[in-house]
């Protein structure tokens, strides 16, 4: 669980440990990505999609990209229908508003968890040299580091979120930009040729390929 709030991430890490589930909890986005990252054993996450240093949305979706494969429910007080998109084109599985009944919390917690009983999908194909740092903008490959706007980080984060897959332009319009905003074909090809350049200057090995009349993949 994430959650920057001290009394709610106490609250629901208790509760879930009465449950009979074992929690590890994160306060910043920054300590999820290190403690929630593949290898951590997680079967399901809880993100916070206000945190003091990046938004919730950002860090999963930085996650996905890492490979972590976990069902993710995020918590907003943000409630809108808006928000509520957004939040499962940014790798939610499910979403609850604050406030929140912590019994209701838990039964989704489970429900997702069932999913997680059946057999493991293969590992992505993964990023190469490059990571993805969700709260800083930036994308870098060791020593290298270049910083993004925060629209050409949502358009990378939307494709580099599954590795080797097509996504669909409309996926990765609706990741990056708000529910509403007029965005051009035009418009996304610029963002797509921006992050290109940023990815040849940090020197990634990975690089987005245009799928004609379809969308994009990491390649």
């Amino acid at each position: 669980m994430c959650e920057d709030d001290p009394g709610i991430r106490s609250v629901v890490a208790q509760a879930l440990s009465f449950a009979g589930h074992d929690v590890v909890t994160a306060h910043r986005g920054s300590e999820a990505l290190t403690r929630l990252g593949r290898d951590s054993g997680v079967s399901v996450i809880v993100m916070d999609i206000g945190l003091p240093d990046s938004d919730g949305r950002d860090v999963v979706q930085a996650l996905r990209s890492a490979g972590q494969p976990a069902p993710v429910i995020f918590l907003t007080a943000l409630t809108d229908v808006h928000h509520r998109i957004s939040s499962f084109h940014a790798g939610g599985d499910d979403h609850l508003g604050k406030p929140f009944d912590v019994r209701e919390l838990i039964v989704r917690v489970e429900a997702l968890g069932r999913r997680m009983s059946s057999p493991p999908l293969p590992a992505p194909a993964g990023l190469g040299n490059l990571s993805i740092d969700p709260t800083a903008h930036a994308i870098s490959t060791g020593d290298d580091e270049v910083l993004l706007s925060p629209t050409e980080f949502r358009v990378l984060a939307a494709i580099a979120s599954r590795p080797g897959e097509v996504v669909r332009r409309a996926s990765v319009v609706a990741a990056a930009w708000s529910d509403g905003a007029l965005v051009t074909d035009n418009t996304l090809d610029s963002f797509i040729r921006r992050v290109r350049r940023k990815l040849d200057e940090v020197g990634a090995t990975v690089g987005i390929e245009t799928v004609r009349g379809v969308g994009y993949r990491i390649r």
